[in-house]
Parts: structure tokens; sequence; C-alpha cells
């Protein structure tokens, strides 16, 4: 007993467990009394997948055999690559154990080179003995059968050897899944063939009968498992009746001997005719299939019979698989069948199925062909049956990305690497991956695969976490592609407008909306011309982007827009990708191409909010101080001045870009607008003012001066628009031990800087610093302390300048400064005992002065969103008047904002509510319009355009459709702001 478990043991470092193991090593003479023998052979069987599986077949072989073992063995000792294939078919199937035990001369397949792929059909034919121009079989019935049957088997050996016995001997080929896949496709041909030949046999008629095999499925795509249904359709003609029995004991004989031969993808189905002529085909085709069966056509070769007719058939039905797309409902109808295959796997299988479950193989087959139906329509590159081959091909055409088909195609033969082994252990039909708790399965399937024994135990753990890995991939990858919506808009373009001619094309962009369709054309051709990937990115693009520019206001400027934004990004990796990935971003972009000129510009220099572009949310919600923070950051990080100050402006071009297209898209509300604007400028101030504070300081010797900015107008109210220049006032406290005049000089230096760096010319929007509102104008100091400006207030102060401080508010600089100022100025904007009679007068007489000169030459006074009748200022002065004259006893109204103050006039009582909503919609209307006149010029601007397509881009961005007469959106603001200059008329002018 104790010697036995000696030998147990010692043969366990060979791999082998099975309690037999000893026994069968020694019947095998490959162990003796003093341990192993012939080791050369053990350290093959503890390298296959199952060292007890293989050492059992080889004893089986033995039994079946012994003398022909005794030279087998001789043989495998000195033969490694016989030794490597063998014992690797031994230890990967039981099938092929069989297959050795009942014909044990069989091994000798496995000690040449094997029989080349081209003589395959041969051989199987010269197992029936088929000959003659329509090759027809000597031997038929059970004997034609069992003659194949062997035949085939021997190959499909020969086969597997080739694939397995690497992982016995590192020196071998290491076949990829590609060749295999191509070898048991031609396998499968060749039977095709053999089988036909016996079945010509069996019924005759070959002479009055035509009969063509065509391959569906993997077959037709070259890409068969080991153990697989082979999907066939038939075309016949001449005599029908007489190809139908050919066709039907083609199909038995395959059957019974090699594999099931499935006709179930013919038109109809299992009810239809077996055999159909070619017009037969081509009526059914035209004028009943459905989509999954163009899909199934995708694949479609001719393999067997007549290779005339299958061509014919090909010729036929190949230029409707390519006009599917154009199918009402394609994208969703192919959707839809993915999802209802998916379902029909039960729920506790569903993570396990390889081939049907989630993150299976046809999750990858179904993407894949649903991107070559759409595209291929104009591609003939993608007209291919192989998985694999057009996952190539779409990422060389810029339909896939690169990295997303690289990636897809590596888990892709991952998967059907594992089915292959799988289906080769007793070669049944099988997808099902073992369960976590099935370790011996996993571990033997993981060293099946790839996985050396050097892994031990662990290989089951690492096969796990691969197949996850793999299956996770796959999933995302098939949601990013076979669920894009730039796919079904490009399934919506009619294939016949994918390849127009170019009198069509101008006739095509007229119809779309394009007033220049020659020039449009001009963008097409600078944008697709070349064979650069770029360009096949743009190729698949443009036709929906062109429909989706041709409802934005502007078809021609977004076309070309897009050419400028394009060629201005020719270099970002992302841009297209992006593009045609998303296609939300395409859409979103389309229309702020087509409807603002302020858009591409700004674009160009941020691209990288195209990005939040798909996602509405971070385009629209971003935390002013997550943006106050991320700016300041930005300019402490640079040390020379200049390059501290354009970091902020490009910060403040990205923030401006942002609120941009949130706006456009109608994403966020006004006020969110104006406060996002107004809290980037007080970032920017702030940031900018710090970095000059610390440059000047250096230079200085120290900070002479503590400097805060204060806001005014639409600043202070945290009301700006996007062309609003910064309306502030500065104030200094001189630092301990500084007198007044030194740090006045120090802060004047600092404020002076910071207007000049950020006003100086760029391509931005300008960053305007007005101190125009201070003390004496523009005759007066920018920069007083505290007390100079209490001393002003107190002797010279107007009350115009009381009114502008009622907006005035600490935007930058010194918080406690600021304070101070403003506690210092609330006396003074919030009177005492308000205002008396000669006060109101003067406020109206300004107001009227300022209605009348302040208008810009040639303007509509009921247009003009700023000074126009019922436009922004009016609203405006009338809350400022209803503050300046009760906020001394209505606290609510000590607010900078216009909306803030009306709502508390109407708490208070000094407005009805019928009233101040005439005022909000009046001022939120006009603040729109100024705000998407703004966007749509491209520059600032307070006139509602008149006519044309600025009217429809500005009445389009305020969500008006372009269906609609944009003269009715004019009416409306006319009508809005006419109710409000009603209110003031009475209420302001009392």
């Amino acid at each position: 007993m104790a010697d036995s478990a000696r030998h147990i043991s010692s043969a366990a470092r060979f791999g082998l467990t099975d309690p037999r193991a000893e026994q069968d090593l020694r019947a095998a003479g490959l162990w003796g009394d003093a341990g192993p023998r012939r080791e050369t052979i053990l350290s093959a069987l503890s390298r296959s997948p199952d060292p007890d599986l293989a050492l059992r077949g080889l004893d089986r072989i033995r039994e079946a055999d012994e003398d022909g073992w005794l030279v087998l063995r001789a043989e495998l000792e000195s033969d490694r690559r016989l030794r490597a294939r063998l014992i690797a078919v031994l230890g990967s199937s039981t099938a092929f154990a069989d297959f050795l035990t009942a014909h044990p001369d069989q091994w000798r397949r496995l000690d040449g080179g094997g029989t080349a792929v081209e003589d395959y059909t041969a051989a199987l034919y010269a197992a029936v003995d088929a000959t003659g121009d329509i090759p027809t079989a000597a031997v038929r019935g059970h004997d034609a059968v069992r003659a194949l049957k062997s035949a085939y088997r021997g190959l499909l050996m020969e086969v597997a050897a080739d694939d397995l016995g690497h992982l016995v001997d590192s020196t071998l080929p290491r076949p990829d899944y590609d060749h295999v896949a191509r070898q048991l496709s031609e396998l499968a041909e060749a039977a095709l063939r053999a089988a036909l030949a016996v079945a010509w046999a069996e019924t005759g008629g070959q002479s009055t009968a035509r009969l063509a095999v065509i391959a569906m499925g993997k077959c037709g795509g070259g890409e068969l498992n080991y153990v697989s249904d082979v999907d066939v359709v038939f075309v016949g003609e001449d005599d029908t009746a007489v190809a139908t029995r050919a066709a039907s004991a083609m199909m038995r004989v395959a059957t019974e001997a090699c594999f099931e031969v499935d006709a179930g993808l013919r038109p109809e189905g299992r009810n239809g005719a077996l055999v159909r002529t070619l017009d037969g085909h081509s009526a059914y085709y035209k004028r009943w299939a459905k989509t999954w069966e163009f899909q199934a056509l995708l694949k479609a070769r001719p393999v067997a019979g007549d290779a005339e007719l299958g061509q014919a058939y090909l010729d036929v039905v190949t230029p409707m698989v390519w006009t599917a797309a154009d199918r009402e409902n394609f994208v969703p109808e192919v959707q839809a069948m993915r999802r209802r295959v998916e379902d029909h796997v039960p729920a506790e299988l569903v993570d396990r199925e390889l081939k049907l479950g989630r993150g299976g193989l046809r999750d990858v087959e179904f993407a894949v062909q649903l991107l070559q139906l759409v595209h291929g329509r104009t591609d003939e590159l993608l007209r291919l049956g192989s998985t694999v081959d057009a996952l190539a091909a779409l990422g060389a055409g810029g339909y896939v990305g690169r990295t997303d088909a690289a990636e897809l195609a590596d888990s892709y033969r991952f998967l059907r690497t594992l089915e292959h082994r799988l289906q080769l252990q007793r070669l049944r039909r099988t997808h099902l991956f073992p369960a976590d708790s099935e370790t011996d399965d996993l571990r033997w399937l993981a060293r099946a695969s790839g996985i050396g024994p050097e892994r031990g135990r662990n290989a089951a753990q690492v096969l796990l976490a691969d197949f996850r890995r793999h299956t996770n991939r796959i999933r995302r990858l098939h949601e990013k592609l076979f669920y894009r919506p730039l796919l079904d808009a490009v399934a919506r373009v009619p294939t016949e407008q994918l390849r127009l001619t170019t009198n069509q094309a101008h006739a095509r962009l007229a119809a779309l909306g394009y007033s220049s369709p020659q020039g449009a054309l001009q963008h097409i051709k600078a944008l697709t011309e070349g064979v650069s990937r770029r360009a096949a990115i743009q190729g698949a693009i443009l036709p929906v982007l062109l429909d989706l520019l041709g409802s934005t206001p502007d078809p021609d400027g977004g076309l070309l827009a897009y050419r400028k934004v394009s060629e201005a990004l020719s270099s970002t990796p992302w841009y297209l990708r992006v593009l045609r990935d998303e296609g939300a971003v395409a859409e979103r972009l389309a229309t702020l191409l087509g409807t603002s000129k302020l858009v591409p510009d700004l674009v160009v220099r941020a691209p990288e909010v195209l990005r939040l572009l798909a996602e509405p949310k971070e385009l629209a919600l971003r935390a002013p101080a997550e943006v106050a923070e991320a700016l300041r950051a930005a300019v402490k990080r640079h040390g020379y001045l200049g390059n501290a100050v354009a970091a902020a402006r490009s910060l403040r071009r990205h923030e401006l870009l942002r609120i941009a297209c949130a706006d456009l898209l109608g994403f966020t509300d006004v006020l969110s607008v104006c406060s996002a604007l107004s809290s980037v400028w007080c970032a920017v101030l702030q940031a900018s003012l710090a970095a000059v504070d610390r440059a000047e300081a250096a230079s200085a010797g120290g900070h002479l001066a503590t400097i805060a900015v204060i806001g005014m107008g639409r600043l202070g109210g945290s009301e700006l628009g996007y062309g609003s220049d910064a309306d502030v006032m500065f104030v200094c406290e001189p630092a301990p031990g500084v007198d007044d005049s030194d740090a006045l000089k120090y802060a004047g230096r600092v404020a002076q800087t910071v207007r000049k760096l950020l006003g100086s010319p760029t391509q931005d929007p300008p960053l305007q610093v007005d101190v125009d509102l201070r003390p004496e104008g523009r005759q007066g100091a920018i920069v007083r302390t505290m007390e100079s400006y209490r001393a002003y207030y107190a002797q010279w102060g107007e009350i115009w300048e009381a009114q502008a401080l009622l907006r005035a508010h600490p935007v930058a600089g010194d918080e406690a400064l600021g304070a101070r100022f403003i506690e210092m100025i609330n006396p003074i904007r919030y009177p005492a005992g308000g205002l008396d009679a000669a006060q109101v007068r003067e406020i109206r007489r300004i107001k009227a002065r300022v209605d009348t000169e302040r208008l810009p030459r040639g303007a509509d006074p009921a247009t003009h969103t700023k000074l126009g009748r019922g436009g922004l200022a009016d609203v405006e002065w009338t809350v400022q008047l209803l503050q300046l004259r009760h906020a001394h006893t209505e606290p609510a109204l000590r607010t900078t904002s216009t909306m803030d103050g009306l709502t508390a006039a109407t708490d208070a009582g000094l407005l009805t509510p019928e009233d101040a909503t005439a005022l909000r919609e009046a001022w939120l209307l006009a603040t729109r319009v100024r705000n998407a006149a703004t966007l749509v010029r491209g520059k600032q601007t307070d006139q509602l355009p008149t006519h044309g397509r600025e009217l429809a881009a500005v009445a389009a961005a305020m969500g008006t459709p372009l269906t609609e007469d944009p003269g009715t959106f004019t009416d409306t603001y006319r009508r809005t702001t006419r109710h409000a200059r009603a209110v003031v008329e009475h209420v302001f002018y009392d």
C-alpha cells in the first residue's frame, strides 16, 4: 500500500491524480517498479489540458490494438510533433478518444503535415468514391454515411490537433481563431459537397436538374465551430422536383455523417419549399422578406452544387441586402430582435451563455451586422461575411473607433475559443460556460484555452476573471455601438441620397434648406476628399449632419462653421470619434452651429466643451464656487503675470461656451445663465486681481494696500449678459504704516494693470472692466480710499449716484473691506425718509433724457431690448425708484437683483401682482432676446433683428419652431413689452 501511495504521489508531479493512473501507466509500459519510464511522454501528459483524460485515452488505444500500441509508443517517444498533437487532442476530447479506439490506426493522421485545406474536398470525395463533372458517389446508403463519417471525423481531428498541439509543445505553431474557423468552414463545405455527391447517386437526375447549395450563418461567413448546425438555402432550376429530392437526401447524409444541416433560413422558413427557383427567391425577397432575413443573407455564399447558379443567386439577393437599411424602422427592428433573443435565455444562465447571453457572441455579431448593413450601402469594403473581418473593416473605415474595434475583436476571439474548447470535449453543441462552483471544469477549460499548468488551481480563477472582463467589455461596446443614435439617423438617410450625382445633390441640398447648394458641395468635398481615416469618418457623419443642419435657421452658415471647426480640430484625436460615437453630440452641435456665430469661434478655442454635449447635466450644472476655485488654481500655477491672466481668460472662454451651449439647447433658464455669467466674471476678476497684486507687491517690496472690487450695474446684480462689460469700482485701504498717497498709487497700478490685461484684444469676446460709475466719472480717480468715498458721497453725491449704488456688491478682493464699503453706502442708497419730490422729478428727468438721447440712431424703440419701450431699462429704473423711495422702511427691497426687487415690491403692496407680472415677463423676455441675439450675431447687440435668418435664429433660440413665422415671435415681444411700458407709465412716471 505504501509503495502504491508513493508511486501515485510521484505520478502527481506529472499532473496525474486519478487513483488508476499507476495501473494505466504500468499497462502502457510507461511506469516500472523503479518509477517513471519514457519521461518524454509523461512530461507531455503533464502539459495536456487533462493529463488523466489523456492517459485514459492512450490506454484505450492500447487496449484496442496491443501490437499497434507498441509502434505508437515508440513513435511518441521519438516524434515530438506527434506526441504533442495526439496528447493534446486526447486531453481535450473524449470524442476523439472514442474515434481512435474505434479506428486505432487513425493516429497516423497526426504524425505528418496533415491534410491541406484545399484537399479536404478531394479526401471526402475519395471516401465515397465520387467522380464526374457533377461529382456522383459510387458508394451510397449506410455505407456512404459510414465512410463519410469516418473520413470527416479524421479530418476534424487533424484540425483539432493543429489547434491544440501548442498547448503541449510550445514550439509548435499556435494558430489563431480566424485560421481554425476557416479550416472548420472549409471542412464543412467539403462535407456538403461529398454529401451532395452521395445524394445524386441515390436520387439520380443530375443531368435533368440544377441545384446550388448556399451556406448561411457561420459557415457562410467562414467562421464555423467544431460542432454547429450548418445553415443552408437551396436554389434549383429545371426539374425542381428532382432537385428537391437531391437536396433532401444531401441533408440526410450530411446530418447522419457529419453535422446537422438546417434549411430553416429559407424563404417562409420550415413552412416554405425546400428548393426554390432563382425567380422564386427573387420574388419572395422583393415582396415578403422580413428585416432579419436580409440580415441573414449578409453571410450567404455558394459552397456546393452548380457554381454558376449559386453566383446568379448572389447577384439577385446581394443588391437587396445592401438596401435593407432603407426599410422603415430598420434599426429599431434589428435592436428589438436582439432583445428578443436575449429574453429567451433563462435568467440563471444569461451570464454564462457564450452565444446568446449578455456580453456574448450574439452581442458582437448583431452590432457588427447592423453597422455593416447601414454603412455598407455605400462602402463595399464592409461587405464581408466574417465577423472579425467586418469588424476590422469597420475600424479601418472609421465607422468604429480603432480601439473599440480591436478590443471587440479580441473579446470575440476569446469567447469563440472557449466555445471551441467546450465543444471539443464530447463533440456536442454547447455554449455554456462552467458555473463558478464547477472548479474542475473551469481548471480544465483554462488549461485547454492556454492558461498553463504552472498556474495550478489559480488557472480557474484567472479564466473566470478573463471571462468576466471580456463579457463586460463586449456588453459595454455592444450598447455603445448597437444603440448608437447616429446609426439610426444614418439609416434614415435613403441610400440613393448617399450616392448623389452633382445635379441630384444640388436638388437635395436645396430641399434641405441650403440657399447655396454649390457652396455646400464645396464644403462637403473639402471634408471628405482623400482616403484618410478622417475623411472616412466625415463621410459617415455628414449625411446625418446635413439633415440636422437643414433643420436649423442657417444651414449654410452651420455647414461652413462645421468645416471651420473640423479643420481647426483636425489634430484633436477625439473630436470626430465623439461625433461618431455620441449621436447626441452631433445633433446638438448641428443645432449650435446652425444657430450661433459665437459658438463656433469658441469651440475652436475650447473644444473640450464638446464632450459635455453628451451629458446635459454636466453641461448645465456647475457650481459657481467650483468654477471660481478652478480658475484661481489655474492662475496660481503661473508665475509670469501675462500667462496667469491668459489662464484666467482661457477658463472664462471654456465657461462662456459651456453656458452658451446649455442656453441654446434649452438646458438652463435665463436667470441661471445671467448668474453663471456673472459668477464667471467675478472669478476672473478675483483671480486676475490676486495675480496682479502678487506681482505688484513683489515689485514694491510688499502689499502697500488692501483692495476690494465692488461690482456695479448688471455685475453687481448677477444679471450679466454674454457681451456685458464689468462695471466696477475699486476701493483700497492703506497697509499699516503706509500713507494714503502711496497706497493709492499702489492700488491704482494694480487696478490699471488688471483693466489692461483683461481688456487686451483677443479672439475671445471682450472683457472690458468699466469704471465710469466711480465718483466724478471719467474725470475721477480710478481708486479711492474708504474715507475718500465717504467724503465724496456726503458732500458731492447726486441722486443718480445713489441710484447706481443700489446694485453695488463686493465681487473680488478683500472681503472685509468690501463688506465695510457696503455698510458705508447703505444709508446713501437707502436714504432715511426716502426721496423728496424734487429727487423723484430728477430721476424721472434723467430717465427721459436717457430714453431720447442714448437710444442708438436708427434703432427701433419698440424692439430695442435695453433702452426700448418696456425694455430692460424701463423695468430696472422702475424697481430702483421704488427701492430709493421705500427701502428704508421695507428691508426686503434692499437687494441688487431686479427680480427679487419686484417680488419685494409686490409683497410690500407697492405693485399689484398683475403689474409685477407684466414687468417680470418683459424683463425676462428682453434679457433672453438680448442674450440670444448676441449668440446669433456673435457680438453684443441690444436690438431684436427685424427679419431674415437672424430673426429666425433668435426665435429658434427662444424655442419657436422653424415652421412658425418668426414674425409671430416679434409680435409676442412687442405685446409683452407694450404691457410693461403701460405699467412703467403709471408706476414710474405716476
